[in-house]
This record gives structure tokens, sequence and C-alpha cells, in this order.
């Protein structure tokens, strides 16, 4: 479309706004009129010229009562009708009950249509506006000769064509008005809708490749967050242009916005796209086409969010160790973090590839940085890209500038999938850094300041077919992303004393020792004979000092039975250090045998929890102890128990032997480590800045010193004013 005629249009519609709903309605709540508006004129200057045939055949249906709606649809033209006997224009007829007539108006339309108008919850807005009295108004302005919103040709007040407004230049306007609208409401960065350079880079290398390998037939195209549907409109566009429209292409997509989803089932309903292809709801709660495999996917899913609103539906105990139960398949890899479930949609794609065609299934999806690298090795976010990288389908990701979204400034990165690879790129990944390739706009739309120009994503498109290095097109084998997460681990050494004080330390229940501390050191042995009388002394001291105490533990310092048997527990370990002295035991495996004796001799009652407590409290990590004997195996291999203060982790690559990487690494700086064989887990990352890093060479100490010194010439005169002042 024309730019001059798309901001034309954006500008009648955006004035019409301001004219009528000004002081009806605050700014925030313009969108929820114009836009259904909007879509209902468009809808109604196509049935304007079969309203007639569509009127007499309802007619005759109710005469014969025929209850078969499809027939208005044949006299309609469209999948849509409106059985009222009113149009735009014709409700002005009657302006005194203009009203009472749109309700009807409203009422006439098929069920689809009144599904988007209850997406829209227009009707929620008519008494608001019949109170005000700008109904009239607001259709007169929507009936204006001198603006098109037809898809079909039509004249103006002076009898010049005006061009139509196709379906792909209303998905422009409709997304520069919700763009506008979005602006004026402050809403967050991740509602935003891709520019239409974007959709067009993303459907240049998702179909060029493949062009000559369409045939004749249908391929499904889908989006699982689809919005107004700007994406799969421009991808068919595309896709009928390249292969000179020898194929057939139907359209799916899933919105959970309803004003969003409203606007793209309309447009499918004007295109005569089958429009129960379009799905409410969350994709990620609720599958729309569980049934379904797609030959291109393309998307740009929200990023930053949380799918806590969907975690019941996709599993049940989520992060608990060994209970953790994924109840829907499609992200049976993986589970990203809960704040974050762009790579959830990503997923959601790959399940429904197409693996038995000769062209299968091609994907491209926009995410941003941290889908490239957050997540530790085993964690779920790791585990999706390595799930992707070894079934080798990550075919290419194209960095692009930063600013070329409306609302966020953050990078961002598409992603190109694909379970049919040319040979070629068999085994490998290309990165191509886009993000210098750019014109900046004269005036930013949001914090848009930049677009793709045709050169621009012609030139991406080439470097992607030629799949050849540059200085901006790097290529890596898929297992360069890979890496294998090792523990290092260190042997535990103790050394173990009875003091005074270690003995002490045992009258107080370590999670509540502060409490507990505190309590004895007011009321003493009161607590071992009445500590009734202590209890709301102690209980005042906790509020005073705003101490919030787990119910188990205020149970556990207000028990009299609780405080006797860590009394009890600190004079056993009185009588051992009585028996066994202060001496310090270096070696904790010759330590124990002798501590168990002295307790057997000493007759001593002792369970398995209150012999831990006593050593607990008298030993201590020293680095010159001996290494702490975990098990002695019958040909004498021995097993230390590991320091857990002491464990580290080391990323190895995939193309380096772990064992040589450790000798190398490790233990010639720490000879006494090990690996712990069964914590290794493989996983994989992308850092795009460290493949494309240029490395810039610090300034001089002369430059740093005359910009200091300018700054101070600068600065001296202002310096001067504040102090004269």
């Amino acid at each position: 479309m024309n730019q001059k005629v798309h901001n034309q249009i954006v500008s009648f519609i955006w004035s019409i706004a301001d004219d009528v709903l000004r002081d009806v309605f605050v700014r925030g709540k313009y969108r929820d009129i114009i836009l259904p508006f909007t879509v209902l004129r468009r809808l109604d200057a196509l049935l304007v010229p079969t309203k007639e045939k569509v009127l007499e055949a309802n007619a005759f249906l109710i005469k014969q009562k025929i209850d078969n709606k499809k027939a208005l649809e044949n006299q309609s033209s469209f999948p849509f009708w409106n059985i009222s006997k009113f149009t735009f224009e014709t409700l002005m007829n009657d302006a005194d009950n203009i009203d009472t007539n749109l309700e009807a108006y409203l009422d006439g339309y098929s069920p689809n249509v009144q599904e988007i108008i209850s997406k829209f919850k227009l009707r929620n807005q008519l008494e608001t506006m019949k109170e005000a009295g700008v109904t009239y108004l607001l259709i007169e302005k929507l009936c204006n000769k001198e603006i098109n919103l037809s898809p079909k040709e039509a004249k103006n007040s002076k009898g010049e064509i005006l061009p139509p407004l196709s379906n792909l230049g209303m998905g422009y306007v409709f997304e520069e008005l919700i763009r506008k609208f979005n602006e004026e409401n402050n809403e967050e960065a991740g509602e935003h809708f891709t520019p239409r350079e974007i959709i067009k880079l993303m459907t240049h290398i998702l179909f060029t490749p493949v062009k000559d390998k369409i045939k004749k037939g249908t391929y499904l195209i889908y989006d699982p967050a689809c919005g107004s549907g700007g994406m799969l409109t421009e991808a068919e566009h595309y896709a009928l242009t390249i292969t000179n429209s020898k194929a057939n292409f139907e359209l799916y997509g899933q919105e959970v916005n309803p004003e969003t989803y409203a606007i793209c089932t309309s447009d499918m309903l004007i295109k005569d796209e089958n429009a129960n292809n379009i799905k409410y709801g969350s994709t990620l709660g609720k599958d729309g086409f569980g049934h379904l495999h797609f030959d291109f996917m393309l998307s740009n899913p929200p990023y930053g969010k949380t799918w806590k609103i969907d975690e019941d539906a996709i599993v049940e105990d989520r992060g608990k160790k060994g209970k953790e139960n994924i109840k829907d398949s499609r992200f049976e890899i993986g589970l990203p973090s809960i704040s974050d479930g762009q790579l959830l949609f990503l997923m959601n794609m790959v399940s429904k590839m197409k693996h038995n065609t000769e062209l299968g299934s091609r994907i491209a999806t926009v995410h941003n940085g941290s889908a490239l690298f957050t997540g530790d090795a085993g964690g779920g976010e790791s585990e999706i890209r390595k799930y992707i990288i070894e079934n080798d389908w990550l075919e290419c990701i194209i960095a692009l500038p930063k600013n070329i979204f409306y609302n966020t400034g953050i990078p961002t990165y598409i992603w190109i999938v694909s379970n049919k690879k040319d040979p070629k790129r068999k085994g490998k990944v290309q990165l191509i850094n886009a993000m210098e390739l750019y014109e900046k706009l004269r005036k930013n739309l949001g914090q848009k300041n930049c677009e793709m120009k045709p050169a621009h994503i012609d030139a991406i498109t080439k470097l992607y077919m030629d799949f050849v290095e540059s200085d901006i097109s790097k290529i890596y084998a898929n297992e360069y992303f890979g890496y294998h997460k090792i523990t290092v681990e260190r042997p535990l050494r103790l050394s173990a004393k009875f003091t005074a004080e270690a003995i002490a330390s045992l009258r107080f229940d370590k999670s509540i020792a502060e409490e507990m501390e505190w309590a004895y050191t007011h009321f003493g042995d009161d607590l071992y004979k009445d500590i009734k009388k202590c209890k709301d002394k102690i209980e005042a001291h906790l509020n005073k000092k705003e101490v919030k105490l787990k119910p188990a533990d205020k149970t556990k310092l207000l028990s009299a039975e609780h405080w006797k048997s860590l009394l009890t527990l600190m004079q056993t370990a009185q009588k051992i250090a009585d028996k066994l002295g202060n001496k310090q035991f270096d070696d904790y495996n010759t330590f124990v045998p002798l501590l168990n004796k002295t307790i057997k001799e000493l007759k001593l009652d002792i369970d398995v929890k209150g012999l831990k407590s006593i050593t607990d409290a008298i030993t201590w990590k020293n680095e010159d102890a001996e290494r702490v004997i975990k098990k002695t195996e019958k040909d004498g291999t021995i097993t230390y128990e590991a320091d857990s203060d002491l464990r580290d982790t080391e990323n190895v690559p995939l193309d380096q032997d772990i064992h040589e990487y450790f000798e190398r690494e490790v233990l010639q700086h720490i000879p006494d480590a090990w690996i712990d064989e069964s914590k290794t887990v493989k996983g994989y990352e992308i850092s795009f800045t460290r493949y494309f890093y240029n490395y810039v060479p610090p300034r001089s100490i002369e430059e740093i010193t005359a910009e200091i010194f300018q700054l101070e010439k600068e600065t001296e005169g202002i310096l001067n004013e504040i102090v004269n002042d």
C-alpha cells in the first residue's frame, strides 16, 4: 500500500477518536470503540452491494420455515451476512432512533461476526455512546466518502476512483492504530507488533529456499501467537507471489488477546478464509490444533512473560525433584523458567512439524537474547536448545538491529528451524549478524528508530541462500555450541575437639538458637521447671522484635520437653568430653570409631539425630586435616566424602575429552580433586556476541587526559555561576 494513503487512513481514523470520543471516554478507552467500528465499517462496505439479495433470501427462508443460513452466504458472496434492514449509511436516515437501530443492525449479523462483536465487548460501550449522543457523529465520520476502507474500489464525492484497501493494507492500518493506542496507554514492552519489514525478512527466508519444491496442492501456514494476523497475511501474500499462485495456502492461528483475535478473525472472513482456523485462547494452556501438523510456521511470541497462568495445564508439581510431571507432550523435552515462556512457543511449533513429506516443515520465529543462552546445562532452556540442535533442525539465527521494534529496544533474533535441511547445511548452523543493516527513521515510532529497507532484506536473504562465511555470516558445526558440564569435587577434611563452647552450643536448637539464647539469658533454669510462666514474656519479646517464627519452631521454643531434650544432649556431650579430654583429632576416620567406642563404654542412650548434633557441634573444616573416607571397597579403592563448599563446575567443549581437560585445567592446580561422573550433563548455548566480537583497543592516556581538560573548561563557567549565586 502507498505510504501516503496509509498515513491518510490512519490519521483519518485517529482523528475520529479525538473528534467524537473526547470527553465521552477516557483516552485509554478510545480503542474499545474505534477498532470494532472500523472492522464493522469494512464488513458493511462489502455487504452493501448484495444487501437486497440477502434480505430477500432471508424472507424466503422464514416463509418456507427453512433453517439453512448457508443460502445467505451464497447471496452475500462472503462467509458472513447481515439480515437487518440497516447499513452504516441507512442508519443515518433516522437520527432520532439511531442507537436502537444500531443494536438491531448488530443483532442482524451472522454468528461468526457476532463472536467478533462479543470479543470486542462492543455492546458494553453502546449505552455510554447513547447517553453522550455521539453515535450518529461516529457513523457519519466512518461513512466519509473521501476515505475508502473497503477492499474494493469506491468513488469519492467527486466521482473519482479511490483504490481498494487490501487486507494487507488494512493489517498495516490496524497495527499502526493499535501501536498508537498502546503508546497512549503505556502498554508494557512485551505487547508489540512485529514490524512488517521483519515479517518480510522472515517470509523471504521461510519460502525462498523451497519455492521450487512447492507443488500444486494445499500447504498449511500457522502462527501460534497470531495477533491481528499480520504474519499470516504477509506469509500467504509472499508465498503466492514467489510460486505464481500455483499452490493453495491455508492459514491457521491462535491468539489469547480478544481484541486482536477479533481483528484477525474479521480479516479471515473478508479474505474468504476459514475463520474457524483462528482459535481463541492461550496456545500454551490449550492447543487449538492438537491434531494438525503444518508446512510453514512463523511467530513472534511474547518473551520475558510468565507462563504461570498456563502452569496447571502443562505440569504438575512444578520444580519438585522426582515428582514433576509434564502433562502436555508438546513440552516434555523441558520447561523454561516460569518467568519466560517464549521457548514453549517454539516447542509447540516443533511438535507440529511434518516429518513424512518431501518439504518437511520450516519455522521462522523471533526471540530475545535470553533464548540463546539462559538456563544451565540440564535445565529446561538448555534441554530445548539441545533437542533442536542435536536433531539437526536449527538452520540459522539472525541478529536484528536494536530498536527495530515499536515498544522495546532489546536485542532480538530470528530462529530458522527446519527438519529437512539442504545437504550443505546438515550438521551446521549459520549465524548472521544483521545488527548494522538498517536505516535510521526521521521520526521515532515508539522505541522504533530504524527500519530495514528492501535492500537489507535482500542482502540477508542472499547471505542465507549463499551459505558462505563473511564478516557478518559465520558457520559452525552443531557440536560447537555444546558442552559437558562436569562437577568437580574436593574431599571433606574435618577436625574434631570437645570444647566448652561447642558443648554449650548444644543447649540451643540451631534453627532458633538466637531466640533460645535470649530466653535462657532472661529466665535460666526456669525454662526447664515451669516454662508456662515465661511464655507471655517470650511472646512479647518476639512481637517487639517483630520475629516471625514458623509454627513448628514457636512450639519448640515454648516446649519444656524440647528444652529438656537439648539439656540432656548437652550433658551427654559433656560426659563424652570428660572421657576423651580436649584433644584435637585431625583424622576424622580414626575419631569416629573412638567416639562410638566411648559412647558404648559409657552406656549412653543417644539416637542417630542426637549423635549428629554432637558431631556437628564439635567438628569444623580444616584444610590441614585428613580426608574423610566415605567408603572403602573390597579391592582397597577408597571413596572420599565431598565438601559441598568446595564443589565447582567446569564447562568442557564437546570437541574436547573431559578427562584430558580435567587433568590439564584442574588436577595440576588441585591434585586431590575428582569428577563426579553421575552429575555430568550436556548443555547448549549460543553466545552471539562472542562469535562476532571485535576487539576495540582502549583509548590512550593522552586522549583521556585531553578529554578531562576539555570537560574542566566546559564546566568552569557553570561552577563559577553556582559559587557566585
